[in-house]
């Protein structure tokens, strides 16, 4: 099993001209060490599920991918996720691309519909409502999302026919470069949503994007999505085997007998990549005892 971290906290206690030398460090610390992916999340406020105010300090996500990109050399790269709201697809697409070729072809492209309105915390409210971003509701989200799915395939195939859709025309989707990853960076699509979610992944996906809930009845549960996308894809006429399995989860590590009896029980359940981002920011003490459980966890 693969074992990727997220680096989402930047409340590090340091001044904004050494945030760039404390993210070099632990990206080729993650590098060097053997992790196997290395993620953003592309939110332009702190969100509240870090535990952080709006106003910590948050980095933008595919400026933040370019940099990482060039002072590593051989970890993946991407976002936990793009919302599809917030960028029109022909720039993103761009973009990623971009990154994928300039990495020699290190990237994921991490995509979703956007998570709806927390009632709690407004994170969308503060994000999108404070720089101006349109948010359409749910129903079309998954609209756009599909239409930029389907124009990441067609502009990664190389395919220049104009594309017409409800919410977008591209007269000529040109992306040259293309990506150095042939057929296509692989596209995970986040969500665990049963009906509209996990049928875009047989679709149009190359990886999953699940949530872990550590607790009573979350094996069932993920048993459960994965069976669900496993009938989707029949009926796509997709292997599922073909699919990644990844899932995201917030589980403290420091625990180490614990840390490595859960990652032995989710890749039980047929989990191939484990993403964690635990509470707080990382440091070079704790990413260094994730990294001493990696062989144990490639191992599974």
């Amino acid at each position: 099993m693969k074992l990727g971290i997220g680096i989402t906290d930047f409340s590090w206690p340091v001044p904004a001209d050494h945030l760039g030398p404390t993210v070099t460090d632990l990206a080729q610390q993650a590098d060097e060490s053997g992790f196997d992916s290395l993620w953003v999340m592309d939110h332009f406020f702190q969100i509240g599920l870090s535990g952080q105010p709006p106003e910590s300090p948050m980095l933008e996500a595919y400026a933040a991918l370019g940099f990482l990109a060039g002072i590593t050399h051989r970890i993946t790269l991407g976002t936990l996720v793009t919302s599809v709201a917030y960028r029109h697809p022909g720039v993103l697409l761009k973009s990623l691309t971009t990154i994928d070729v300039l990495s020699g072809g290190r990237t994921y492209f991490g995509i979703g519909a956007g998570a709806a309105l927390n009632p709690r915390t407004l994170d969308r409210i503060f994000e999108t409502d404070g720089l101006g971003i349109p948010f359409p509701s749910l129903g079309q989200r998954f609209e756009m999302l599909e239409e930029t799915l389907q124009i990441a395939h067609r502009m990664w195939d190389g395919d220049e026919t104009p594309f017409r859709g409800i919410h977008y025309e591209l007269a000529r989707p040109l992306n040259s470069p293309n990506s150095v990853q042939r057929p296509r960076p692989p596209i995970l699509i986040a969500g665990s949503g049963e009906r509209k979610t996990l049928r875009l992944v047989a679709r149009y996906g190359d990886a999953c994007s699940l949530f872990d809930m550590p607790g009573a009845g979350y094996a069932d549960d993920i048993t459960h999505k994965l069976d669900v996308l496993r009938a989707h894809c029949d009926e796509a006429g997709r292997d599922f085997d073909e699919i990644e399995k990844t899932i995201g989860t917030h589980l403290d590590p420091s625990d180490e007998k614990h840390f490595i009896a859960h990652m032995r029980e989710l890749a039980a359940l047929g989990i191939d990549h484990v993403l964690l981002a635990p509470q707080g920011p990382w440091d070079e003490k704790r990413l260094a005892g994730v990294a001493a459980m990696l062989p144990e966890v490639h191992a599974m």
